[in-house]
């Protein structure tokens, strides 16, 4: 079952997800990243551009996602070198500093929250979310255009480009189809008909939504409805 709550840092969401005997539902894309526990280890999931299907045998999990942008200043590392991986902590920070928190994980009631803990903690030392990216989430999520996007930010397309690998681990354009994605998701399961999420969602039409789910996650709007998404 899984289950999540707003987080006390700003923009991001702790949560818990624990085997229910049904298959591993796969990660969709959705902009973000992770500091995640389970069974004495600290990862760190990377912005996905396709679905992440877990393998392995189903275990329990809990973490903190944080919000599009924000989690390279506080793990010290571009999002690109991140993209699509499930990458241990141990690999990115010192071996005795991630040791200590784990073994201050361990000792907590609760993962989740020892894991938000140790992220407030971080975030006092971490530089300052860039209010330009966080301007440019908005501005995408809301379905504007990149190119008018960079323009309103005065901002070039090759700066632009290159701050974006760094703070989501792609490009404007694959970020401006993921926040659409969610969008669309987000529409679709409270019940909203496809058509009129497709024109809601900023899709040309309902075909092109179709095209771009599957494109994204590899199954159809129907299957990941039916599915729980």
């Amino acid at each position: 079952m899984y289950t999540e709550r707003v987080s006390r840092l700003t923009g991001a969401v702790v949560w818990t997800n624990t085997p229910t005997g049904a298959g591993a539902r796969p990660v969709l894309p959705d902009g973000c990243m992770d500091l995640m526990w389970s069974e004495g280890r600290l990862l760190v999931a990377g912005p996905d551009t396709r679905p992440y299907v877990p393998d392995g045998p189903a275990r329990s999990w809990a973490g903190i996602r944080f919000s599009p942008g924000t989690a390279p200043a506080l793990l010290g590392v571009p999002a690109h070198e991140l993209r699509d991986g499930r990458v241990e902590l141990a690999d990115l920070w010192p071996a005795a500093r991630v040791r200590r928190l784990r073994d201050r994980v361990e000792a907590a009631p609760d993962a989740a929250t020892a894991l938000e803990d140790i992220t407030l903690d971080r975030a006092v030392w971490a530089a300052a979310p860039d209010p330009l990216l966080h301007r440019l989430v908005e501005c995408l999520d809301e379905g504007r255009p990149v190119s008018a996007t960079a323009t309103e930010l005065g901002i070039g397309a090759r700066q632009l480009h290159r701050r974006c690998l760094d703070a989501f681990g792609y490009g404007p354009k694959t970020l401006a189809r993921i926040l659409r994605l969610r969008r669309a998701l987000a529409l679709a399961r409270s019940g909203v008909p496809y058509a009129e999420t497709a024109i809601r969602a900023g899709y040309a039409d309902q075909p092109h939504l179709a095209r771009e789910v599957r494109g994204l996650t590899g199954r159809p709007l129907g299957e990941l409805l039916g599915g729980g998404g």
